[in-house]
């Protein structure tokens, strides 16, 4: 405990990051005081650097595609030019006042305070930021995730990019080399491949997106593998310089393959934030990968301390981390105490092909022993999949035999964020595939193609 205790400020509530952890203090708070640990911009990873302005570039690579592939439909048109300036400058102009308006309304409200420099502590339940020391019975802990860099032989005396930097650039590059297979890859190659960029995508498994369904991301790695170059199996050696840009070393298949590009973008995870924290002089509890572990109520080992959102969810959603801060707020807020439930937590990969996902795949089910029955639909299968000359997407649905209740849902194709709704919706209030079927369908929407893998079934 610092030795100068009229130097700590005492506070109802200490909160450590402001992206979700944003939407913790409510009305009903207002008689609190409050103290927010925001050393970046407010609104956290998705507003600035993830899920927000990379929805909002993907969208003109979407427009981009729809007039590429016009000619499918018989509509012959040119794409007269892309302006780079405006598809970026959009996305910041919108996004970089709403954060800073995020910080001045906090600010402006005479019961919070906002520190701006990073949280460390300094005892269980004192925090220290810029100088000031903070205390608070209850303390929230949101301070979110970062890019892992590897160790590479040669990094050191080249530029890289990462997801929080990335979607900055201020020219469109001609090439570039994206590490990492996973979501954030398959959305960055979809937006910068579209827009012209060359693009060389790199993963060392098997497959790209390789935790969906095997089925999913067998046809994606397909879809990917006819619009870019995929290197799989691949294993980074060392980097070197070039002028221009950068030569990536790599063993592919027990063979040395090398690959030059203006831009290298790594992309292949993230770690949480807890080493930053200092919560070594505290009795928190982390796993070996430096998540804070939680019990089903967000509370961490140290009575009175919450952790939640990227920092301490094994899902690194931000819908996730909104729930969970809802559920921190009830619980602040002393009412009903119930735990947490992540049944139905879906998510999507807005690449070109779309993906999303809920509940366990059929990977999942074999290796737990579960017993199940599945059921595939495509779009071609439904009169919108006819008028949209899709002759690939595809409904996959896992079932319990007995129950008849869903167990996981995985589609791949247009607008697969949406179609999954309603199977996370019949999840979520236990609802049978029989139950889910009776509901009357609009056609020919193509929520036909749901309706009919669930007829199957």
């Amino acid at each position: 405990m610092p030795s100068q205790q009229e130097d700590v400020q005492q506070f109802d509530l200490i909160i450590v990051g402001a992206g979700s952890g944003n939407m913790i203090p409510v009305p009903e708070m207002e008689t609190w005081r409050l103290a927010i640990v925001e050393p970046d911009k407010f609104g956290g990873t998705c507003l600035n650097r993830g899920c927000i302005p990379s929805k909002m570039l993907l969208y003109a690579a979407e427009v981009v595609e729809t007039a590429r592939h016009g000619e499918k439909v018989g509509v012959y048109h040119k794409l007269e030019r892309l302006d780079w300036q405006r598809i970026v400058g959009r996305v910041w102009q919108r996004i970089d006042p709403i954060a800073e308006a995020g910080a001045a309304y906090r600010k402006s409200q005479p019961h919070i305070t906002v520190f701006e420099q990073p949280a460390r502590f300094v005892d269980e339940r004192v925090i220290e930021s810029g100088g000031h020391l903070l205390t608070a019975d209850r303390i929230v802990l949101g301070a979110g995730t970062r890019p892992v860099v590897p160790d590479l032989p040669g990094l050191d005396q080249v530029p890289y990019h990462t997801s929080d930097t990335i979607m900055r650039l201020e020219a469109q590059p001609a090439s570039m080399v994206i590490i990492g297979g996973g979501y954030i890859g398959a959305e960055m190659a979809h937006f910068f491949g579209t827009l012209g960029t060359h693009v060389t995508l790199v993963d060392r498994g098997a497959a790209l997106i390789k935790n969906e369904d095997e089925a999913v991301a067998q046809l994606f790695t397909e879809a990917y593998q006819r619009r870019f170059d995929i290197l799989l199996h691949a294993q980074m050696q060392r980097v070197s310089r070039v002028d221009g840009g950068v030569t990536v070393h790599f063993d592919v298949n027990g063979q040395p393959h090398d690959v030059t590009a203006e831009i290298l973008l790594f992309v292949a995870g993230r770690r949480p934030n807890s080493d930053r924290l200092n919560l070594a002089v505290t009795e928190v509890e982390m796993d070996d990968r430096g998540r804070v572990l939680t019990n089903a109520f967000m509370e961490t080992s140290v009575p009175g301390i919450y952790a939640f959102g990227d920092l301490a969810s094994r899902y690194q959603l931000k819908h996730i981390a909104n729930a969970e801060a809802r559920h921190i707020t009830a619980q602040l807020l002393g009412e009903d105490r119930h735990p947490i439930a992540y049944d139905g937590a879906p998510h999507a990969i807005f690449g070109n092909p779309q993906v999303a996902s809920v509940g366990i795949t059929e990977r999942q089910a074999v290796a737990q022993g579960i017993p199940y029955i599945t059921a595939t639909r495509k779009y071609a299968e439904t009169a919108y999949g006819w008028a949209s000359e899709d002759t690939e997407s595809f409904v996959k649905l896992i079932a319990d035999p007995e129950t008849r209740l869903l167990l996981g849902a995985h589609i791949i194709g247009p607008h697969a964020s949406l179609l999954i709704q309603p199977l996370v919706q019949g999840m979520k209030y236990g609802q049978t595939v029989d139950q889910m079927a009776q509901v009357i369908y609009i056609h020919p929407a193509l929520t036909e193609v749901v309706e009919q893998a669930l007829l199957e079934l």
